[in-house]
């Protein structure tokens, strides 16, 4: 175990511990045991590393030596939990929570996996997981920040790859993430938001861009709030292991209960990215009439779609100078009758909307949607102000080997269209907000940009066009299989009883 692990090295290492666990439970899962073994592992490795270390230089060592001021307490060791034999659950489960107890800043971070249930993964199972494990030190002389951090990504997708619907939850296709990051051009020191941050990828794309520029990127401030327990806690593993300490991931429900509050008002910021979760019939659109944080200011959004109360939190939460945010949203949002009003008053009183981008489809797990970038700002450059900015970007959208993305030069043509503010025929189109409203306040793209020769398809070779085809009538039968297992499984439990 000698020597810098590869990158190769270290995602076949990661994902021969999620092999394990076929069989035994879902793919989508595997998150639940693995990131939280992996951190175990992580923080014990360095926790040892930095004690030799302290040692060696003094012959004494302090809480301080550790990243964290981190302390390991007796029996809750890596070595401790794979010396045990049987009830390897509940020797995995009693560390975490200890680690956890005496430690606050990670308290929680180890999520709420059922390590008990042997029903399903039984002690042999976990056994074998943790053997697997300790085959690497994960020492930082051994695998540096930035390569555990790349590797967690790489798992984070991999899951997604193979939890199906489950993906969008926690994962973001990062090439849409990237041209987000691009566009917002994040700078030193700025403060960044997540208010539904899933597993912290957006918040941690904003510091890879200026790392990518070459620029200080430590000092940025992230924040993020995620509903899902497990996911609130993959963020905050994400970020450690990236090797950032200074950043709030709160659990909650950001409609509901908003956690960074300061003075009984929303606390703002400098960068707001965000993917809420489509169309929500579940929130509490009464509370929403009465909301102490004057999130209705547009209007109180229809029970079954809850995507303009998220984008009230979101400009609600943005500085007054230097405030904008990027939304990944459905095109509903842009043209919707029962939101019409709340667009209205977006673009006529508010005048906050900058830039509409449409995506080709295909960008999201388990779904062939398309979807468009809202880019909002408070304070628009006076030649930008009473004007939007439409691109029509659905032709630029590569598909390889069933999965599809954005091409660096797709990014590039797109976030030089956003600077440059200008028409470009059959691609932007910049327009007057008189003229938005004269069309019902609609912000539907096709109004506005109009591809070359009238097209607004995109042309796909014959073979592409299959290959989708085949997609779809798989997933079709796929879905009515289960709808009839489901039924099946009704009509037994009427007859048994």
């Amino acid at each position: 175990m000698n020597g810098t692990m590869t990158q190769s090295e270290l995602e076949t290492y990661l994902w021969d511990a999620a092999v394990l666990l076929r069989g035994f439970i879902d793919a989508g899962d595997y998150k639940q045991f693995i990131f939280p073994l992996l951190f175990f592992k992580r923080l014990c490795d360095i926790y040892d590393e930095e004690t030799i270390w302290a040692e060696r230089e003094r012959g004494e060592v302090f809480r301080e030596d550790h990243r964290l001021e981190l302390t390991i307490p007796k029996g809750a060791h890596w070595d401790d939990v794979r010396q045990q034999a049987t009830n390897v659950g509940t020797a995995i489960q009693n560390a975490m929570r200890t680690i956890g107890a005496n430690n606050p800043p990670l308290y929680g971070i180890f999520g709420d996996a059922p390590w008990t249930n042997k029903q399903r993964l039984s002690d042999s199972t976990l056994r074998d997981l943790i053997e697997h494990f300790s085959s690497q030190d994960l020492t930082l002389e051994r695998v540096s920040d930035d390569l555990l951090g790349q590797g967690y990504e790489y798992l984070i997708k991999k899951f997604a790859d193979d939890s199906g619907h489950t993906a969008a939850e926690f994962y973001t296709n990062r090439t849409v993430v990237e041209l987000m990051t691009q566009l917002l051009e994040p700078q030193t020191g700025e403060s960044v938001y997540d208010p539904t941050c899933g597993s912290g990828g957006m918040l941690l794309a904003t510091a890879m861009e200026l790392r990518r520029q070459g620029r200080e990127y430590r000092n940025l401030r992230l924040y993020g709030q995620e509903i899902n327990l497990m996911t609130s806690a993959m963020a905050r593993m994400n970020l450690y292991m990236h090797g950032f300490e200074d950043f709030e991931i709160i659990r909650g429900d950001t409609l509901s209960s908003p956690a960074f509050i300061r003075d009984d008002e929303l606390r703002q910021f400098d960068i707001i990215l965000a993917n809420p979760p489509y169309s929500i019939k579940q929130w509490d659109r009464e509370a929403w009439t009465t909301d102490p944080f004057d999130r209705n200011f547009l209007g109180v959004p229809p029970q079954g779609r809850a995507d303009y109360a998220f984008l009230q939190h979101i400009l609600k939460s943005l500085k007054p100078a230097s405030g904008r945010c990027a939304v990944l949203f459905p095109h509903g949002v842009l043209f919707r009758d029962e939101e019409r009003t709340m667009r209205k008053r977006l673009l006529e009183e508010y005048d906050l909307v900058e830039c509409v981008i449409g995506l080709g489809p295909n960008l999201f797990y388990n779904s062939p949607m398309e979807a468009c970038i809202l880019i909002c700002r408070r304070n628009k450059d006076s030649q930008r102000q009473n004007h939007v900015l439409f691109i029509n970007a659905i032709n630029l959208v590569t598909r390889r080997q069933a999965q599809s993305f954005l091409e660096s030069e797709h990014v590039a043509e797109i976030v030089q269209a956003y600077r440059d503010f200008a028409d470009v025929e059959g691609f932007a189109k910049v327009v007057p907000i008189k003229d938005i409203l004269a069309n019902n306040a609609s912000l539907s793209i096709s109004l506005y940009v109009r591809t070359i020769n009238g097209k607004n398809t995109p042309d796909k070779p014959l073979s592409e066009v299959i290959a989708d085809w085949q997609a779809s009538s798989t997933q079709l039968r796929e879905t009515m299989n289960t709808l009839f297992q489901i039924l099946e499984g009704s009509q037994d439990e009427v007859s048994v009883d």
